[in-house]
């Protein structure tokens, strides 16, 4: 038998790699001869780094940038080199997690050390990206991250504007002479699944800015500033739309990689499982196995098992899930390609006791052990 493995990471608990691996080992105690293939699984937010990354003969680059309050910090980002692709997660260099609540003001929070990790990929090689844009504590419409890979965007005296979203309102010029000449030849995919435009009652200010500090009253200057911003981005660049889907992403950020650079916003899902060739793996398979931590109603919605599903039912092959837990309405993954789900807890246990690394690993061996013994044995 032939089985190729899928399996997002189960967050606190398992990697990808590592829930794979486990199962991996429950597959082979049952079907010693079984062949099983792991293949790292992510779908854009946290995890996609090391997943891609070291799934795929890569490896983790650590650096010290700019942190969205401006004081440095370490961010991991991932090379292949074989392809030349870096992997970035927006979040490594200014995500919401990275100050307390206390902190969060998207006035003062900015985006410049994503600019910085990119530019040091673009100097290791890098031409091809993959950058998750999840997890944002910023709202500055993504002029940081450009202002770091060299467009101008000045103040009445010729200055770069200050970092933040309150930089947005002192743009009188936007200059792009300095630029970094290899950003032309670079093409991103960001992976994107949320439709927000930039600005208006279904914007990023709106939305998201309530999570990341904002006042009422400062959404409303926000809102305005990056409106003003976008009609004067438009204006250099006549392909810029502040009302295309996504422009809202991660505080404006899914606008400035669409008007300033090379770029597409995809399904964060669609992105991994091409580019981890999984189709080419499963059409040769006989049995698929998937899952995530929690499985429930929203797993249908875009989330990385079903899109192995989604491929799987393709060729027609078998579709089981694992996951730490299920909730009554994951039975709508049945409807979705997922013929069967296991949950692998064994007892009655404390979270802390069930997210435990050793303590999930065993839970998942044993969980995979017994269902493809039973496999075996209708087999």
């Amino acid at each position: 038998m032939k089985v190729v493995v899928a399996i997002d990471s189960l967050k606190g608990s398992l990697s990808s790699l590592e829930a794979g691996s486990a199962i991996s080992e429950g597959i082979h105690r049952a079907l010693k001869d079984a062949e099983v293939i792991v293949r790292p699984l992510a779908d854009g937010g946290e995890g996609t780094v090391e997943a891609l990354a070291l799934g795929m003969n890569g490896r983790i680059e650590k650096i010290k940038v700019t942190g969205p309050l401006g004081d440095p910090v370490e961010a991991a980002y991932g090379i292949i080199d074989e392809t030349h692709t870096a992997i970035i997660e927006m979040s490594a260099a200014a995500g919401i997690t990275l100050i307390s609540e206390q902190e969060r003001n998207p006035l003062d929070t900015t985006t410049y050390g994503v600019g910085e990790m990119i530019k040091d990929a673009i100097r290791k090689g890098c031409r091809h990206f993959i950058v998750g844009i999840g997890g944002s504590a910023t709202n500055d419409g993504g002029i940081g991250m450009l202002q770091a890979l060299g467009f101008g965007f000045l103040d009445v005296n010729g200055n770069q504007v200050g970092f933040g979203a309150k930089g947005l309102k002192d743009i009188e010029k936007i200059t792009d002479e300095a630029v970094l000449p290899e950003l032309k030849e670079c093409y991103f995919k960001v992976a994107c699944d949320v439709s927000n435009t930039l600005c208006g009652d279904q914007g990023c200010s709106a939305i998201f800015g309530p999570q990341k500090g904002a006042t009422p009253s400062m959404i409303m200057q926000m809102d305005k500033w990056l409106a003003d911003y976008a009609g004067l981005t438009q204006k250099k660049y006549p392909k810029a739309n502040m009302n295309q889907a996504g422009t809202g992403a991660a505080g404006g950020l899914g606008f400035a990689f669409l008007s300033y650079m090379n770029a597409s916003l995809e399904s964060g899902i669609k992105i991994i499982l091409d580019e981890t060739k999984l189709e080419s793996y499963v059409r040769e398979a006989d049995m698929v196995i998937t899952g995530e931590g929690r499985l429930d109603g929203q797993t249908v919605m875009g989330k990385a098992p079903i899109g192995v599903a989604n491929i799987a039912k393709k060729y027609g092959k078998t579709v089981i899930a694992f996951s730490g837990c299920v909730t009554e309405d994951a039975v709508v993954c049945n409807e979705h390609g997922i013929d069967a789900f296991f949950p692998i807890l064994r007892t009655v246990t404390t979270l802390n006791d069930a997210m435990d690394s050793e303590n999930a690993r065993k839970n998942m061996v044993s969980a995979v052990e017994q269902v493809f013994r039973m496999i075996n044995q209708l087999g």
